[in-house]
């Protein structure tokens, strides 16, 4: 059975969150914590499949950082983010520290959180496949800290790895818009999918300048090519 945890000092949202993830997955066990003291504890003691937390906690502020930072330290267990705290300020912040993906509190519907929860919870169950040779991108779901180039790892939030794995799944082939947009949660316009590639792109440059592995599709899409890339 799993075990997640809700982090989240108001009762009524730390009751809906925990009513969500009941619905959305029937018998799973949810422990509820409300301060950092007695996360921090639980954090220790128990062994959760997934925690979702607010940022801040009581009269803490930034709270939530270092119970993830706590939990990095242990087990690398994914972490959900869900908090008023605006995203355009946070999201970096959270992705820096390897949360899964952020939440902003207002902005995103029971069906937003329910797909997202159900994601992480199937990527963290499913089996890991073989390593793949040291100069091809690997997507182990098992580990937060993935995908990886050439050894190193890239920093993504999960929509763009959504679209990451569905053009390296069918490398070689065109991925066109439409199937694009099924693999996003919002914003399903050329516009947004060109956005989420381009952050994909600049992050494998961060650690490879000579990337060159996506190709742009004039009016149809993109693929991921197995052209050579020079190390930096």
């Amino acid at each position: 059975m799993a075990k997640v945890a809700v982090i989240e000092d108001d009762l009524p949202t730390s009751n809906q969150l925990r009513a969500w993830i009941e619905s959305a997955r029937p018998g799973i066990a949810v422990d509820q914590w409300f301060s950092r003291d007695d996360a921090e504890a639980a954090i220790a003691r128990e062994r959760y499949d997934l925690v979702v937390l607010d940022i801040e906690l009581g009269r803490e502020r930034h709270a939530g950082v270092a119970i993830i930072n706590a939990i990095n330290k242990r087990h690398a267990t994914p972490v959900l983010v869900v908090s008023a705290m605006p995203a355009t300020i946070y999201r970096s912040i959270m992705k820096a520290l390897d949360a899964w993906d952020y939440l902003q509190k207002a902005t995103f519907e029971e069906s937003d959180f329910i797909e997202t929860f159900l994601e992480i919870l199937r990527s963290v169950k499913e089996k890991s496949e073989p390593a793949p040779a040291a100069d091809e991108l690997s997507m182990d779901p098992l580990r937060q800290r993935t995908p990886t180039w050439r050894g190193h790892r890239i920093n993504l939030p999960l929509t763009a790895q959504r679209i990451l794995a569905a053009l390296f799944a069918r490398r070689g082939q065109v991925v066109s818009y439409d199937e694009l947009f099924e693999v996003v949660k919002s914003g399903r316009n050329r516009d947004n999918i060109r956005k989420h590639v381009s952050t994909i792109r600049d992050a494998f440059r961060e650690i490879d300048p000579g990337f060159a592995c996506i190709e742009n599709i004039p009016m149809r899409g993109f693929r991921w090519a197995d052209t050579e890339s020079h190390s930096p």
